[in-house]
């Protein structure tokens, strides 16, 4: 008896089909995809780092005490407002959280100077008052930035704010007052110096010791000793504005990769303008549009393994491509944002697609380079490459060329780079150098001792929630949120 032969979908069944099976590779590189993503895993377990109840107590404290002294600038000549809301983000100025210009920072390293690293958002002046779109004076200004005329304020805020303003005056015989950002940066740098002076003076137990204050450009960098924790507070007067920016108004009628996940009203609740210029701006007048609060909440519509590739690799492009200095994190992040409008959500959702991811960042940025166009993501008529000379793109651009050619051993360096200053800030607090060192706010008792301020505020918790689970909380990845909960109360 004649048996039929197997048909080619029985025969796949029966394992007849000896087609073998490749794993999957970078066409480019050659690197295998699922060792581009165990790569990148273990990048992200060394650069997360746990925060236990004790870290999380230090900074609280630092926070406090950052909070405390910028209260004290506020009563030295009532200029900055007195309710006043501040940004605080998880990351410095060097990670790329907000859109200001590297060149004039001196450079600071994890595990070196510090652990932990935030930016402070302050507004020195608040326009909150108007519901219709914001229209800024954009005659002297490149796309993106304006001058701020203090006629928009009262004439009370105009006597408080003139000494830190350029003046301009017109043929008809009116003076206008321009709010000057490095002026702003000039009388906060030494506000702070004198407000840290006095609490020298007096020092409590328990209070954070300060060990470094720098101005670099318009930002004032702190780094604070708390307990065994190192953190750096790059502070930052802005000016903020509640509603949204006329020339941004079209970036809304767009679909976006958020739309349905949060609403227009969170993304668009706020903006600033932070102190920084164009490449031929007026340093003195100019300030920057920044869209800081609506990327905090954009950030929450990312997925992880989409922001765990951001993460590795702007650890990369942050050591390869730090001179000349012309490409910031910034530009990662934008074009990240753009990426999230352009591909499918469920693609992106992948969970095992960051190597995929890094490739694709790291491809963007080359045709950035290559193309010498990377638009804001707020405002797409701005090109913040514009500026950049020929010879600059074209060097970045091969810079990055050599890490597409293989990935896997720029990532492995990133890991080496991050287990080191992990291991450096392992050892300062092993041997106790945050602590040990006397402090001039110090007066010479515990040093580990939480601040008294935190001590009674959680007396206070225990004794008005009989019963209740008290917890102090702190996310990474957002520090905006409160750091007290109640059982499911957050405050």
């Amino acid at each position: 008896m004649k048996m039929a032969a197997p048909t080619a979908s029985k025969a796949a069944s029966l394992g007849c089909n000896n087609k073998p099976t490749f794993p999957e590779l970078d066409f480019r590189s050659g690197a295998r995809v699922e060792e581009l993503n165990k790569l990148i895993q273990e990048f992200t377990k060394h650069d997360q780092r746990e925060y236990d109840d004790q870290r999380a107590l230090e900074i609280h404290t630092a926070k406090d005490f950052i909070f405390s002294m910028l209260g004290m600038v506020q009563k030295l000549d009532q200029k900055l407002p007195v309710a006043n809301e501040y940004l605080l983000l998880s990351g410095g100025v060097r990670e790329g959280v907000v859109d200001l210009d590297l060149d004039e920072l001196n450079v600071y390293a994890r595990g070196t100077d510090y652990d932990m690293d935030f930016t402070l958002l302050v507004p020195a002046l608040k326009l909150h008052d108007r519901n219709q779109p914001v229209t800024l004076d954009m005659r002297h200004s490149a796309l993106c930035h304006s001058w701020l005329s203090l006629r928009l304020f009262d004439e009370g805020t105009i006597s408080k704010w003139k000494d830190c303003c350029t003046i301009v005056d017109h043929i008809n015989g009116a003076t206008n007052y321009f709010f000057s950002p490095t002026k702003v940066a000039d009388w906060f740098y030494d506000s702070i110096s004198i407000v840290l002076s006095e609490i020298q003076k007096k020092p409590q137990r328990g209070m954070p010791k300060v060990e470094k204050v720098e101005k670099n450009g318009t930002i004032i960098s702190i780094i604070l000793g708390v307990g065994s924790s190192r953190m750096l507070y790059d502070i930052v007067p802005v000016v903020s504005f509640k509603g949204w920016p006329a020339v941004a108004q079209s970036w809304l009628m767009e679909n976006h990769f958020w739309d349905g996940k949060i609403t227009e009203e969170e993304v668009i609740s706020g903006f600033y303008l932070v102190p920084a210029c164009s490449y031929k701006g007026k340093k003195d007048n100019e300030w920057r549009l920044s869209f800081a609060r609506s990327e905090v909440q954009l950030k929450k519509c990312i997925s992880s393994s989409l922001m765990q590739a951001y993460q590795a690799c702007k650890a990369i492009i942050i050591k390869l491509l730090s001179r000349p200095k012309a490409i910031s994190p910034y530009h990662l992040r934008s074009m990240m944002l753009w990426a999230c409008d352009r591909l499918p959500a469920n693609y992106l959702a992948q969970e095992d697609y960051a190597a995929h991811f890094l490739l694709g960042l790291i491809d963007d940025l080359q045709h950035c380079l290559v193309n010498k166009m990377c638009p804001n993501y707020f405002i797409p008529q701005c090109n913040m490459l514009e500026h950049l000379s020929e010879e600059t793109v074209m060097l970045h651009a091969r810079k990055l060329s050599s890490v597409r050619s293989d990935p896997a051993e720029h990532l492995r360096t990133a890991i080496e780079h991050v287990k080191a200053a992990n291991r450096l800030t392992l050892e300062l607090q092993r041997r106790g150098s945050t602590t040990s060192i006397p402090s001039p706010q110090s007066d010479g008792g515990d040093p580990n001792q939480p601040d008294d301020r935190l001590a009674k505020k959680l007396q206070q918790l225990v004794t008005e929630n009989p019963g209740k689970s008290i917890s102090v909380f702190i996310n990474p990845d957002d520090v905006t949120r409160p750091h007290f909960r109640i059982d499911d109360k957050f405050f």
